[in-house]
C-alpha cells in the first residue's frame, strides 16, 4: 500500500491535532506533519489522542508546507465547500481510485480551522479534493475530514510492486519545472509580467490534472532548457 501523508497547516486547536491523530491510527496511518503555527499539543493533544499520542509524539514540524511535502509524489488540498473558488478535482472515493505505486507518498493537506488554506498553499498542491456535504451546513471538523479520508484510503489494496508502476515526479522537480516556464513564458511575453499568475494558474492546473511522472517533467524540462538555450540566455 502506498504511504498516507497527513499534513495540518497551522492548527489551531490542540484537541483537533490529537483528535485527527486517532483517527489517523484507528485506520492505521501515522505519518502526520504540522507545519507552521500551532498551539502547544501537550497535554490537551494527548488526551484528545486517547491511544494514538504515540502519533503526535512521532509528528514532525516544517516551517511551511514545502517541507512537508518536498518528497511526496502525489500533493492533494483539502477544501470545503464554503466560499470555494478553486475547483475540486477529488472526492475521498475519487482519490482512492488513483494508482499509486507501493513506494509513493500521498500527502494530503489540510488547512486551518477558520481559514482553510492559502491561494499560494492550493497552488503548491498538485491535485484538490472535497468532501461532499450537505450545502446548508458544508464545513466539517478538521478532525472528523481527517477520519473520513482515513477510512476511505484505507479500504485502497496494495498497490503494484516497487518498480512496477509510473514513477512520479516529485515535488520538487514540479516546482522546478514551474519556475522555469513560468520564468520563460514571462521573457517571451505569453504572460502579463504586472499579474502573470492570472494565467499561470490555470497553468498549474493542467500540468496537476496530467498527473506528470518523472520521465515526462524532465521532458518539459529538456525543451525549456533548450528554448532558453536558443534564446541565448
Amino acid at each position: 500500500m502506498s504511504r498516507l501523508r497527513i499534513v495540518l497547516v497551522e492548527p489551531r486547536e490542540a484537541g483537533n491535532v490529537g483528535a485527527a491523530a486517532r483517527a489517523m491510527k484507528n485506520f492505521g496511518f501515522d505519518d502526520l506533519w504540522i507545519v507552521g503555527e500551532h498551539p502547544p499539543l501537550e497535554p490537551l493533544a494527548g488526551w484528545w489522542a486517547s491511544g494514538a499520542d504515540d502519533v503526535v509524539a512521532r509528528a514532525r514540524f516544517g516551517p511551511s508546507l514545502h517541507y512537508a511535502i518536498a518528497d511526496a509524489q502525489l500533493t492533494v488540498a483539502t477544501t470545503s465547500a464554503r466560499g470555494r473558488t478553486t475547483p475540486v478535482d477529488f472526492s475521498p472515493f475519487d482519490l482512492a481510485s488513483i494508482p499509486l505505486g507501493g513506494e509513493d507518498t500521498l500527502a494530503l493537506v489540510f488547512g486551518r480551522e477558520d481559514s482553510g488554506l492559502t491561494r499560494e498553499e492550493l497552488l503548491q498542491c498538485q491535485r484538490t479534493a472535497s468532501i461532499p456535504t450537505h450545502p446548508d451546513f458544508p464545513t466539517m471538523n478538521l478532525a472528523q475530514a481527517v477520519g473520513i479520508f482515513c477510512f476511505v484510503l484505507s479500504r485502497v489494496g496494495a498497490g503494484p510492486p516497487a518498480g512496477t508502476g509510473r514513477l512520479r515526479a516529485g515535488h520538487h522537480t514540479l516546482e522546478r519545472l514551474h519556475e522555469r516556464a513560468e520564468s520563460l513564458l514571462l521573457e517571451v511575453g505569453f504572460l502579463n509580467e504586472n499579474n502573470p499568475d492570472r494565467v499561470y494558474d490555470d497553468l498549474r492546473a493542467i500540468a496537476g490534472r496530467a498527473d506528470l511522472d518523472a520521465r515526462e517533467a524532465t521532458i518539459l524540462l529538456g525543451i525549456i532548457r533548450q528554448i532558453e538555450w536558443k534564446l541565448g540566455r
